[in-house]
């Protein structure tokens, strides 16, 4: 099976990119709806992910990988059916990509991120990953 490609929001607040960075790999926890676990669930070693900074910064500002496939959410109580992936960072994009320039390109207008804006863990079809790099390394202006 090819790569998948995710989006996964944090808010920077509570675990922002440079904390997964500092810590070298994080555990993708605390993830309390049924859709996101579902992918979280599809996700396999390898599959990479945008880190978005959700309510704060509303921005794409790097990519990590999954590490390690679904396992019982251990910050949740005992026998309930969330899980949660391992991670590692890969890089910081070379700038973020806003939430307001995806919104406004209407090669994205498709992404879980526009459709189900409530997601906290959704998919991206590879045109859109390929997409979202290379407006990381353009110049909004």
């Amino acid at each position: 099976m090819s790569k998948q490609y995710w989006l996964m929001k944090s808010e920077p607040d509570v675990y922002p990119w440079d904390q997964l960075v500092a810590e070298g790999t994080g555990m993708w926890d605390g993830v309390r709806n049924h859709s996101a676990k579902l992918n979280m669930m599809a996700m396999k070693v390898g599959d990479e992910a945008l880190f978005y900074h959700s309510n704060i910064g509303k921005e794409c500002v790097g990519i990590m990988r999954i590490t390690e496939e679904s396992f019982p959410d251990p910050t949740a109580d005992e026998g309930s059916p969330w899980v949660v992936v391992r991670v590692a960072p890969v890089r910081k994009l070379d700038r973020p990509v806003t939430l307001a320039e995806i919104k406004a390109d209407p090669k994205l207008v498709d992404m879980d991120l526009i459709r189900l804006s409530r997601l906290s863990v959704g998919r991206v079809r590879p045109a859109e990953w390929q997409h979202i790099l290379n407006l990381s390394e353009k110049d909004p202006g």
